[in-house]
């Protein structure tokens, strides 16, 4: 018996949005916290720091491409 497969994605493609899923959740996570002991206090260089400012949102746009390349790759 022939196998009929008419799947709109193949397993590649679910692995590549699986990777890319967990690049964005990556992403979003270090770019959370900054909870001050103190709410009176603002604490400029935990807000603006160089992984929450620059790495966080490269990583975000990184996993988006991922997915977009995971939707286009042909089966």
């Amino acid at each position: 018996m022939e196998k009929n497969n008419n799947t709109l994605f193949g397993r590649g493609n679910y692995l590549w949005m699986a990777i890319g899923g967990v690049v964005i959740l990556l992403g979003i996570l270090l770019m959370a916290g900054g909870k001050s002991n103190d709410p009176a206090v603002f604490t400029d260089a935990e807000i603006y720091s160089m992984r929450r400012i620059t790495l966080a949102p490269i990583l975000i746009v990184g996993g988006l491409l991922i997915e977009v390349y995971a939707i286009m790759k042909k089966v």
